[in-house]
């Protein structure tokens, strides 16, 4: 007799965990935004658009944090209505504004330090180098804040990455001021500038694949379909695994569905028991919809066209 099983694995809490993650968010933030209104007078008073920028780039970690903070608060929601996997997707929404705020910054930042290349203003070096290596400060314990959350979900990284690239460009910022100071070579500011902006492109571009990765139902890049579908099929009892599909529900919750088919002895409860804990044990994998028929079952129709590749037991008597 053919079976259709729907198996979820329940009961994962994160509760205590996503409310630490929020304060040290929270945390973080204020840090941000109370140095970053200090910068934009600083930079203003000083001509220096390293200072400019990162005090625009802090704006963009503020954003990307208070994001993460709102994402956070809707992932949290149970599964109801029409959206019934939650809200979860919401952070990875997050991510991949925080990734593609990264990108646009970038490109605002390395048009205007060209300029400045090319046509160097006068910058006040001491106030430039001061400033930065206060938020360098600022930028550590902010960072260190977001190191204690959960940087496994793909929304905190997001923050992270934002919080990252702000340190190094203020690192950028504290050399050029003391090239300036010392040498008097303004354009140290905008080559420093141009030095960040390599560093944002680079982290924008990895937060904007890996979330899209996700809203394109890739498999988790740490799982490999194939070869899951032929260690599924290594089962003695599976003759057939098709319509083998490995997605993400948001960072760090894979999910799995197949149609296996059993041979006309075996017992298909059994079996799908089997599969799943090897899913779970193996791969991590515990959302799965594993639907369990026999080779003989004529209700097979609708499988004739099936997704994806199929994977097929060595030949041999079934």
């Amino acid at each position: 007799m053919a079976e259709e099983h729907n198996h979820e694995h329940g009961g994962h809490s994160h509760g205590v965990a996503a409310d630490a993650d929020r304060r040290w968010l929270a945390s973080a933030l204020a840090l941000i935004t109370g140095f970053m209104a200090v910068e934009v007078v600083v930079g203003i008073v000083a001509g220096s658009l390293a200072l400019i920028s990162d005090a625009a780039h802090m704006l963009t970690d503020a954003a990307s944090i208070v994001l993460a903070l709102i994402a956070m608060r809707l992932a949290a929601r149970p599964a109801r209505g029409g959206f019934t996997y939650g809200l979860k997707r919401a952070e990875i929404l997050s991510a991949q504004a925080n990734g593609l705020t990264l990108l646009l910054l970038a490109a605002w930042l390395g048009y205007e330090a060209v300029s400045r290349i090319i046509d160097p203003p006068r910058v006040a070096g001491g106030l430039v180098l001061v400033t930065a290596l206060a938020g360098i400060v600022v930028n550590i314990a902010a960072a260190w804040c977001l190191s204690k959350a959960n940087r496994t979900s793909l929304n905190v990284e997001g923050a992270y990455q934002h919080i990252l690239n702000d340190l190094f460009a203020f690192i950028g910022t504290a050399v050029a001021g003391l090239v300036v100071v010392l040498t008097g070579f303004a354009r140290a500011d905008a080559i420093a500038t141009l030095a960040v902006v390599v560093l944002m492109v680079r982290a924008g571009y990895g937060l904007v694949r890996d979330s899209g990765r996700i809203f394109l139902e890739a498999s988790p890049t740490d799982l490999d379909p194939d070869a899951i579908g032929d260690r599924l099929v290594g089962n003695p009892a599976v003759a057939e695994v098709h319509d083998l599909h490995v997605w993400a529900i948001t960072s760090g919750q894979p999910a799995l569905s197949a149609h296996i088919l059993v041979d006309p002895g075996g017992d298909c409860h059994a079996v799908r028991r089997d599969l799943e804990k090897v899913l779970s044990h193996d791969y991590r994998i515990d959302h799965t919809t594993l639907q369990v028929d026999h080779t003989t079952e004529p209700a097979l129709a609708h499988c004739g066209d099936p997704h994806g590749p199929v994977h097929r037991d060595a030949p041999h008597d079934h």
